[in-house]
């Protein structure tokens, strides 16, 4: 389930904490890729980029259009990246990456959710790898594979999750993933960005240690300064 579940989970929002939290992203994102370039998604490849990346999650696009609007009235707000390490529930490997203006009450807050679920901080990070994700509506991944390989893009995987073809690439090669995608007419996403994933998804068997994952990741999800949560686990 691991992979393709993930895909398909990141469109959803449980909750209105966690859509709201998901709207946050977005227009950070979208603040900080207008703010050091065009306003113009057709002349600025971060800010497409993020469009891209948030347009299979339901995000409406006045969300984007106020963040962008903000970037050219002026205002200089400073946001801060930031990657946290835990060990979770069941024995589960979890980071979490930030964004915030203040990076204290991220890491606080963070940390505070981990706890609360039994969890602590640790290296986690050698288990997990970046790749480029790109994901899509169709039944051609024969064709998809086909394609990128004649375009010399580094692939990782081409996949089949029922109505979803799911291409995984080297990071550095994403954006030529992309141009090759477009020549085959696909330029709407379910989801396009570089992410982690795990070298190895496990599964929970003690069913405690399993709602208090599920139940953390929501929290985490819930909090404004999270911008990104990876785990191991197969939910």
């Amino acid at each position: 389930m691991g992979r393709h579940h993930e895909v398909r989970a990141a469109a959803m929002a449980k909750t209105g904490k966690i859509k709201s939290a998901l709207y946050g992203r977005a227009s950070k994102e979208a603040y900080l890729a207008a703010k050091q370039g065009s306003p113009d998604p057709n002349n600025n490849l971060a800010l497409r980029a993020v469009f891209e990346k948030y347009r299979g999650k339901s995000v409406p696009k006045d969300v984007f259009d106020r963040a962008i609007k903000k970037a050219q009235g002026g205002t200089a707000e400073t946001y801060n990246e930031g990657r946290y390490e835990f060990f979770g529930p069941g024995n589960s490997y979890i980071v979490v990456d930030t964004l915030t203006d203040n990076p204290n009450r991220a890491l606080v807050e963070v940390r505070t959710q981990v706890i609360r679920k039994g969890g602590h901080q640790g290296s986690v990070i050698f288990n997990f790898f970046e790749t480029g994700v790109l994901s899509f509506k169709g039944n051609n991944r024969d064709e998809v594979e086909e394609a990128l390989i004649l375009g010399d893009v580094d692939v990782q995987s081409v996949e089949q999750d029922e109505d979803l073809v799911v291409v995984y690439v080297a990071p550095s090669a994403f954006a030529q993933a992309k141009e090759v995608l477009a020549s085959l007419g696909i330029t709407e996403y379910e989801e396009a960005e570089v992410r982690l994933e795990p070298n190895e998804w496990i599964d929970i068997d003690d069913p405690e240690d399993k709602r208090k994952l599920e139940e953390l990741l929501d929290a985490l999800d819930e909090l404004e300064d999270v911008q990104n949560v990876y785990h191991n686990v197969n939910l």
